[in-house]
C-alpha cells in the first residue's frame, strides 16, 4: 500500500487522539465513585430490608399488645361485674358467695398475669421501635452519602463525555484528510493491537519499543517515501518522520 507521507503523519495525529479517547474510557469505567456507589447501593440495599423487617416485627407487637390489653380490659370487667353482685349483697348462698369469691380471686390473679404479659410485650414492642428509629437513620444517613457520591459521579461522567466529544470531533476531521484504504488499514490494526500506528524513533518502533534490525532499517531507507511499512515485531504501521534516525 502506498499513501502520501504526510497522509501516514496524520496517522500519528489520529493514534494520538484515539489514546486520549481510550484513556477517557478507561477513566469512565474506573471513576472511584462508581465502586463508592455500588458499596453504598448494597449497604442501602441491606438496610432497608432490615427496617422493613424490623418494622413487621414492631408492627406484629403493637397488634400482640392490643390483643393482650383488650384481653386484661375483658378480665377487668367481668371482675369488676362479679365484685358488684358481691357488694350489692344480692348473692346469700353461702356456697354461692364462696364461688363468686373464688371466681373474683381467679379473676384478679389472671388480669395480674396478663398485666405482666402486656408489659412484656411493651419492653420488647419499645426495643424494636427504638432499632426501627436507629436503623432508619442509618439508612438514611446512607441515602445521603450514596446520593452526593452519584452526583459527583455526574458531575465527572459530564465531564468525561464533554471531553470525549470534542477530542471524537477532533478525530473526525482528522479521520476525514487520511485516504479511505489507509484508514480502513488503521482502524483494523487499531481494533486487532489497540493501537494502529507508530512512530519509527531513532530506529526504535514506539509502538512495541523493540529496535529495528539492521536489515530492516536497510530496507525500510531504500523503500519509496510513500510506502506504507509494517513494524515486523507488532505488525502496527510505522511512521516515518525526521525523527526516525534514517
Amino acid at each position: 500500500m502506498k499513501a502520501a507521507p504526510e497522509a501516514q503523519k496524520r496517522l500519528l495525529d489520529l493514534a494520538e487522539l484515539d489514546s486520549v479517547i481510550d484513556r477517557l474510557a478507561h477513566r469512565r469505567r474506573t471513576l472511584p465513585e462508581l465502586a463508592e456507589i455500588d458499596e453504598r447501593s448494597k449497604s442501602y440495599a441491606k438496610l432497608a430490608t432490615q427496617v422493613i423487617e424490623v418494622e413487621t416485627e414492631a408492627g406484629d407487637l403493637a397488634r400482640e399488645q392490643s390483643k393482650a390489653e383488650n384481653d386484661v380490659d375483658a378480665v377487668r370487667t367481668r371482675a369488676e361485674r362479679d365484685q358488684k353482685r358481691l357488694d350489692s349483697g344480692a348473692v346469700t348462698s353461702p356456697r354461692d358467695l364462696a364461688s363468686l369469691q373464688s371466681e373474683i380471686a381467679s379473676l384478679n390473679k389472671r388480669q395480674g398475669d396478663l398485666e405482666e404479659v402486656v408489659l412484656e410485650i411493651m419492653e420488647r414492642r419499645e426495643a424494636a421501635d427504638t432499632k426501627v428509629t436507629d436503623l432508619v437513620a442509618k439508612r438514611d444517613e446512607v441515602r445521603s452519602v450514596l446520593s452526593t457520591a452519584e452526583g459527583r459521579r455526574d458531575a465527572a461522567l459530564g465531564e468525561i463525555d464533554t471531553e470525549a466529544a470534542e477530542v471524537q470531533g477532533r478525530r473526525t476531521e482528522v479521520a476525514g484528510e487520511i485516504p479511505a484504504d489507509l484508514l480502513k488499514l488503521y482502524e483494523k490494526l487499531r481494533e486487532q493491537y489497540g493501537v494502529g500506528a507508530a512512530m519509527l524513533r531513532g530506529g526504535r518502533c514506539q509502538g512495541c519499543k523493540v529496535a529495528l534490525s539492521i536489515a530492516e532499517t536497510n530496507a525500510i531507507k531504500g523503500a519509496p517515501h510513500d510506502e506504507v511499512w509494517r513494524c515486523e515485531e507488532c505488525r502496527r504501521i510505522l511512521v516515518r518522520t525526521a525523527e526516525s534516525g534514517l
